[in-house]
């Protein structure tokens, strides 16, 4: 759960920026490599096995056609509005406005797997089990909203600082682990079906959000035309690595214990250093959910203020979305669902599979909506055109194997455009309209 796509309105935005390809690389990595990674392969193997590889996989080739579409997007139309820019252009506000839904919402059913994650983490060197978890995920969560209703954020230097942590510890784990695999452990290779591995791969959806962010960034390159395509280039193939190499080597070697693991990273470091890294890679999952969770809850709630002010949310919402200011009524309302869905989980004993479905079928969504507008504004038949095709063909199929999850991001949409629809016959939204 990574993405940093912005959903406001946008204004279009000069080229001639200061992003070179390197430090686009290095942001598009570190939009991408989010709080997933220390549990996902955990939770893809106890979906599929070892066959939850070919998920990996299939994210890892998925992510060739979708962030070169969105690349191809920023190239041509260098615009700082992301996903919500090209819908908007696309299809109008009322589309616009249903891609920003989908967005806010899945930040409260979200942040609960998200700071849980860490919780077992935390569990894993202190003991408590799952009690353990929940209290650090309720901390995590509370702590977070206060943080920003102070507007206190994490810089967005902290934040690459922390991605870059990530990568070299999940770089050091492999390296350290994987002489300790054995191919035994992908016997048997499918034990769920292979039915699973498309489950695996709604729930993988998780790790690989934020290739919007290319389009996000591109009119802050130096030369966006050239220099987004490579940069995304770059940050596939790093990307494709590094979750490949730690799926991998988690199935090779922590076997069928994987998909019990509550903290993968930890299983293997300790296999290979000893006990005491466990404490290392709990702090760095904790520090990396906090700065995820901020990032995530400063553009939320911000993104939450820009949809009142259009007229997508109700206006009461708007206030403290101008620049300098901080939208505390938006803050609230995520602290307080993240909280009710926390809730939720634990007296239903939900686990975290379940809410990250849907919320990566929220992130699905807009990406079935971001590539069907790249295909209205990417010249007709171009190569940039039919990859496209390809990743939006691609997304709906995700969509299709989340299964009823997917039923909560259409509602999202349902309900935008019956709230637009409410407010326009209210005379509410004249503001807002296409």
């Amino acid at each position: 759960m990574a993405t940093t796509a912005r959903m406001t309105r946008a204004t279009p935005t000069a080229t001639g920026g200061t992003i070179t390809v390197a430090q686009g690389a290095a942001l598009s990595v570190g939009a991408v490599l989010g709080t997933g990674v220390i549990t996902l392969p955990a939770l893809a193997a106890e979906v599929a096995g070892p066959a939850s590889l070919l998920a990996w996989a299939a994210l890892v080739l998925l992510s060739v056609p979708l962030a070169s579409t969105f690349a191809a997007l920023g190239a041509r139309h260098p615009d700082g509005g992301g996903v919500s820019t090209y819908v908007r252009r696309a299809f109008g506000d009322r589309a616009a406005g249903a891609v920003g839904w989908c967005f806010y919402f899945a930040v409260p059913v979200g942040a609960p797997p998200t700071s849980m994650m860490a919780g077992g983490y935390v569990a894993d060197v202190v003991g408590g089990g799952r009690t353990t978890s929940v209290v650090v995920a309720a901390t995590l969560i509370l702590g977070t909203g206060l943080m920003n209703l102070a507007g206190l954020r994490f810089s967005g230097r902290v934040q690459l600082g922390l991605a870059t942590a990530l990568a070299l510890l999940m770089t050091a784990t492999m390296a350290v682990a994987l002489p300790h695999g054995s191919t035994a452990s992908l016997t048997p290779f499918a034990p769920n079906g292979w039915a699973a591995v498309g489950t695996a791969a709604a729930v993988l959806v998780w790790g690989f959000a934020g290739w919007e962010a290319v389009a996000s960034l591109a009119a802050d390159y130096r030369d966006p035309r050239r220099d987004v395509p490579r940069a995304t280039g770059i940050a596939v193939a790093v990307v494709g690595v590094l979750y490949l190499g730690l799926a991998t080597t988690s199935v090779l070697v922590l076997g069928p214990a994987t998909g019990r693991s509550q903290a993968p990273l930890s299983d293997l470091m300790a296999i290979a250093l000893g006990e005491q890294a466990r404490v290392v890679t709990a702090v760095v999952a904790v520090l990396l959910t906090v700065g995820a969770m901020n990032a995530y809850y400063a553009g939320g709630s911000r993104l939450g203020a820009a949809l009142a002010r259009d007229g997508a949310l109700p206006r009461w919402l708007a206030k403290g979305g101008e620049a300098g200011q901080v939208p505390r009524r938006s803050i609230a309302l995520v602290t307080t669902s993240s909280m009710l869905s926390l809730v939720v989980a634990v007296v239903l004993d939900l686990g975290l599979t379940p809410l990250m479905l849907l919320a990566t079928g929220c992130f699905t969504l807009v990406y079935v909506l971001g590539t069907a507008a790249a295909l209205r504004l990417l010249p007709g038949g171009s190569r940039a055109w039919w990859t496209a095709l390809v990743a939006h063909a691609s997304v709906v199929a995700l969509l299709v194997v989340n299964g009823l999850h997917a039923l909560w991001a259409l509602g999202l949409v349902l309900l935008s455009l019956a709230y637009r629809s409410w407010t326009h016959r209210q005379g509410d939204g004249s503001s807002a309209s296409p």
